[in-house]
């Protein structure tokens, strides 16, 4: 590649990370649609293997997100709803319980000073925006009212979603066989296998270890419930959202389900606290032996702390944007990375060693 390639080439990247970030505050409901696609896509070939049609395809398998999203609202949330509010109500109790009971026995295990707990600054921050009001519907109206124009920003962005999602989902294979047909002719083999090594990593993500965040979820969610935590449909999910960073999901989950279940069963209660300890060693196991070698496999690569500063990175550059890309962008960016390290190493600029491999360093 000559030196005005490789200008052209940075400046054709520099000018598309300048244009996602102009245009991020509407790309959302398009980088949704287009993971509703992507998602979607082994669906529709798989029927259009069966003989059915790619139009009719596509609408079985939006009817099937349909239908699975129709029964998370109905069932799942109403009780995600009054697991809120139950926290929003013993929220000044816990922090009772922490100043009282909890923090006073740690102060006294670790021969910490008097004053080194600040609860009580917490316990009134807390409570005096608790004490604002005590509706949570009317508060949620004011903001509305307050923000009309957002909400039905958002509400556009909302309905955007499944229409962007359904046309990219049927034109997907066309648009791939257009994408290829613009390839230089010399190069098509390579990129063509870049690509897919790219795509085996982003389906083993998106597909898999979406998948596993789901399972953890719900194993968590239904085995704290069986405990019987007040909250435990709400830390489960909880836990299953931040699996997406590895362990990250057991240690928060984990976390937070002793601490409720010592708040709501008053004192060191044994088997609740052994029902805890057995969720989560139930997932851990399940995770490791099961779900993560079948699920996902060892196709993704990423390490736990690129997976945070990924996800850190991307929020604070294009806000929820930034969040939706962070983790395929990562993906896509180990594979490229891989490659330049082979690259590198047979070039001229890395070389062979001055010395060989038996030859002792040079005390000069």
């Amino acid at each position: 590649m000559t030196d005005s390639r490789r200008w052209l080439w940075l400046g054709g990247f520099l000018f598309l990370g300048w244009l996602i970030y102009q245009l991020h505050p509407v790309l959302s409901p398009f980088l949704v649609g287009m993971l509703l696609a992507y998602l979607g896509d082994p669906l529709v070939d798989r029927l259009e293997r069966l003989g059915l049609s790619r139009t009719w395809g596509v609408v079985l398998v939006f009817g099937l997100f349909g239908l699975i999203l129709l029964a998370l609202l109905l069932v799942l949330l109403p009780m995600l709803g009054r697991q809120l509010f139950r926290l929003y109500e013993v929220a000044p109790q816990m922090l009772d319980w922490l100043q009282q009971s909890a923090l006073p026995w740690a102060q006294a295990q670790l021969g910490l000073p008097g004053d080194f707990w600040r609860v009580d600054r917490l316990k009134a921050v807390i409570t005096g925006h608790l004490g604002q009001t005590t509706d949570i519907a009317g508060t949620l109206l004011a903001s509305v009212t307050a923000s009309g124009l957002a909400l039905l920003g958002w509400l556009g962005n909302l309905l955007l979603i499944p229409v962007v999602g359904f046309y990219l989902l049927r034109d997907w294979d066309l648009m791939v066989a257009k994408l290829r047909g613009l390839l230089p002719r010399n190069r098509e083999t390579y990129v063509v296998g870049l690509v897919g090594e790219c795509h085996e990593v982003l389906g083993a993500f998106l597909r898999g270890q979406l998948l596993v965040m789901l399972a953890l979820g719900l194993i968590y969610a239904v085995g704290l419930m069986l405990v019987g935590l007040d909250l435990g449909l709400l830390i489960g999910l909880l836990a299953g959202l931040a699996s997406i960073v590895p362990y990250m999901g057991f240690v928060v989950g984990f976390g937070a389900a002793l601490v409720a279940a010592l708040f709501q069963f008053g004192g060191f209660e044994l088997y609740p606290l052994i029902g805890v300890v057995v969720v989560f060693s139930v997932g851990q196991l399940l995770e490791g032996m099961l779900l993560t070698p079948l699920l996902v496999g060892d196709r993704i690569g990423l390490h736990p702390v690129a997976v945070i500063f990924a996800i850190l990175a991307g929020g604070q550059l294009f806000g929820f944007t930034g969040v939706l890309l962070a983790l395929p962008v990562a993906a896509i960016i180990m594979v490229l990375l891989r490659h330049a390290h082979d690259f590198y190493k047979l070039s001229d600029l890395y070389g062979q060693s001055s010395s060989g491999p038996d030859d002792p360093p040079s005390t000069a």
